[in-house]
């Protein structure tokens, strides 16, 4: 489902015009990526959790040259599906 399709489907499910669920999804990815830069985790019951993921530093190998390189630290934003999103998908 592209995004697109996610917004005709909120304005369906919701009873709002396109426009308008346009601005909710809009708005709560804008709040999720928010959240996650500020380093918080939003939590929805029942949905799953986003949260920043530590990446330790290690080294790595260029694939062309076969020389190591040093790979820096990064954060990373990852999803953990709750478990009523579990028990849905595995009806």
């Amino acid at each position: 489902m592209t995004k697109a399709e996610l917004i005709v489907n909120v304005a369906e499910k919701a009873g709002l015009d396109r426009k308008k669920a346009e601005k909710a999804v809009g708005a709560f990815v804008d709040t999720v990526i928010q959240a996650l830069v500020e380093g918080d985790k939003v939590q929805i019951i029942g949905f799953g959790t986003f949260e920043n993921r530590e990446r330790s530093a290690r080294t790595g190998r260029n694939p062309r040259t076969g020389e190591k390189i040093e790979i820096p630290a990064s954060k990373l934003p990852s999803f953990k599906a709750g478990k009523a999103l579990k028990e849905a998908v595995n009806y």
